[in-house]
């Protein structure tokens, strides 16, 4: 997870497994065949985040076509700290890495506890300043989203990380309405954020489809965040915003080749090119008959395929010489036949 490795992907199975381990590792199995880098869970207790009068998001009531509130959604959701012991571990035997986001300070204690390799922190806790510092402590690495927050309130986040000593965070542009329409999406603010903070950037999805990710990628994401779901009319908040398997293994796919068409910032010339050159540049040639003896002008000279003598950028060293043998029209004009 750094700027310098190829994309990390992350699945985000986050509530999407709807209360049940047996979905949760449904999940972890098919991310594994699509070959993402990591799985995303998000633990807490219901308790801890949200009142019980608290309303559900617009989208959330859409999505869920009901109005209990956030407090009865998101304990149906909620696992127990011993399910993702078991989800870490099986995410571990697949072979793709297990984060979780925690969404308060017993979570994150649990997190740090099962050493999770990184912690993610969501776009809601941004201005969360006690969560953010008590996270920025386990010095690991943080990935941040960024979703609703302004400049100021992300440099904040960041000083607060600081803070604690923590100089490892990643910055995921985001923007926090699920489906996200595509005049929402602003992929420019990556760049800005980069700019203003110096630290990688990625970008969390909550757009239909794979574009924007892989355009994100295109330009320069270090993380690509993609909800994910085994069926999209599963009951849920979040399972109409997210990949079905199909898409995330075209997803995935498509940012691998993204990459390999971006290349590095190098301007070199590449094998194929070397040879093909030879066919398709062009030698200094005779352009007429001239014998042995004359001195060499423009008006001996053409410029024809192939590359296989001297190059018409040193015209002017040629001009001058003498020719010690008769040239013929068309002979590729060459150093060992002029002094």
């Amino acid at each position: 997870m750094n700027s310098t490795s190829s994309c990390f992907i992350i699945a985000e199975i986050g509530v999407n497994h709807n209360g049940d381990i047996k979905l949760a590792k449904q999940m972890i199995d098919e991310a594994a065949i699509a070959k993402v880098d990591a799985v995303k869970f998000q633990t807490y207790k219901t308790e801890q985040i949200v009142t019980k009068s608290a309303q559900q998001a617009e989208y959330q009531k859409i999505n869920t076509k009901s109005d209990q509130s956030q407090f009865e959604l998101l304990k149906k959701l909620e696992l127990e700290f011993e399910d993702f012991i078991e989800l870490k571990k099986y995410s571990e035997e697949k072979g793709i890495t297990f984060l979780s986001t925690a969404a308060d300070i017993e979570s994150a204690n649990f997190l740090n506890k099962i050493n999770v390799k990184a912690f993610k922190i969501g776009s809601g806790e941004v201005t969360n300043l006690p969560l953010i510092k008590h996270i920025a402590k386990f010095n690991k690495t943080i990935i941040l989203s960024t979703g609703m927050s302004t400049l100021k309130e992300v440099n904040d986040a960041l000083s607060w990380i600081k803070e604690e000593g923590n100089n490892d965070t990643v910055l995921l542009h985001c923007t926090s309405n699920y489906p996200c329409p595509l005049n929402e999406v602003n992929l420019n603010a990556m760049k800005t954020l980069e700019k203003e903070f110096s630290v990688p950037v990625g970008y969390s999805d909550h757009t239909e489809g794979i574009e924007v990710s892989v355009l994100a990628v295109a330009m320069g994401a270090t993380i690509i965040e993609k909800h994910f779901t085994l069926d999209k009319n599963l009951p849920g908040p979040d399972h109409k915003a997210s990949l079905n398997y199909s898409e995330l293994t075209q997803l995935v796919s498509q940012i691998r080749k993204t990459e390999l068409i971006m290349g590095n910032f190098e301007k070199v010339p590449s094998e194929a090119e070397i040879r093909i050159s030879k066919l398709v540049r062009k030698s200094l040639v005779a352009s007429k008959d001239f014998k042995k003896g004359e001195i060499i002008t423009m008006d001996h000279l053409a410029t024809k395929r192939p590359f296989t003598g001297i190059s018409p950028k040193e015209i002017n060293e040629v001009i001058g010489k003498k020719s010690l043998k008769d040239i013929t029209k068309d002979s590729i004009i060459r150093w060992e036949n002029l002094q």
